[in-house]
């Protein structure tokens, strides 16, 4: 999975950072439109201080849950993130006054769903701005079954455990490189499946 994720991301002409404990943090969109539920897929892809790749795969949402699917908060629609790679748009910070997550700060690009039906509708207006897309968890404690209101756009780790094992990766990355992360979403494909 390592060199497949490599391999997306240069055949988009995307960075690959390769510093020790630089993270590369690439979320896999899953081609299944089920709404509500943890079927995509968090990545963090980084060289350890021996230069070789290592690799942390999470359970994740990359798409709002239903909930605010039927009750935008944005009168344009719903944010779905849109795919592709976001350039220093994160840093460590507290989501929504409570804990720390990335959070982000810099300008990013969604797709509106306007329908309020609850399904996912990939189809809308996009919308560049800052939205409070950031990401983080979802229960405190244990797997998250359901995205429900834990997603209005961010993207969510559904195990708190991984959500601390990211969090402690993105501390040391802090350390070396400053408070600035980037983040890139793929869509799953045949060459980058979900199920491998």
């Amino acid at each position: 999975m390592k060199e497949k994720l490599i391999a997306a991301l240069m055949g988009h002409g995307y960075r690959v950072f390769t510093r020790p404990f630089e993270l590369n943090i690439i979320g896999i969109r899953s081609k299944s439109a089920v709404p509500n539920l943890f079927n995509d897929q968090l990545n963090i892809l980084y060289k350890d201080d021996t230069g070789a790749w290592q690799l942390h795969s999470f359970a994740a949402t990359t798409d709002p849950g239903t909930f605010w699917l039927k009750n935008p908060l944005n009168p344009q629609g719903t944010a779905i993130l849109k795919e592709g790679q976001y350039l220093n748009t994160y840093s460590v910070g507290l989501h929504r006054s409570k804990y720390l997550a990335l959070v982000q700060r810099a300008p990013v690009t969604v797709i509106r769903d306007i329908t309020r039906d609850g399904s996912l509708d990939f189809s809308g207006k996009e919308d560049t701005g800052m939205f409070g897309i950031n990401i983080h968890r979802a229960l405190q404690q244990g797997t998250t079954r359901f995205i429900d209101k834990f997603s209005a756009g961010c993207q969510v780790i559904a195990n708190a455990d991984d959500f601390k094992k990211f969090m402690a990766l993105c501390d040391k990355h802090q350390a070396l490189y400053g408070n600035t992360f980037s983040y890139t979403l793929l869509h799953e494909t045949p060459t980058l499946s979900l199920a491998a």
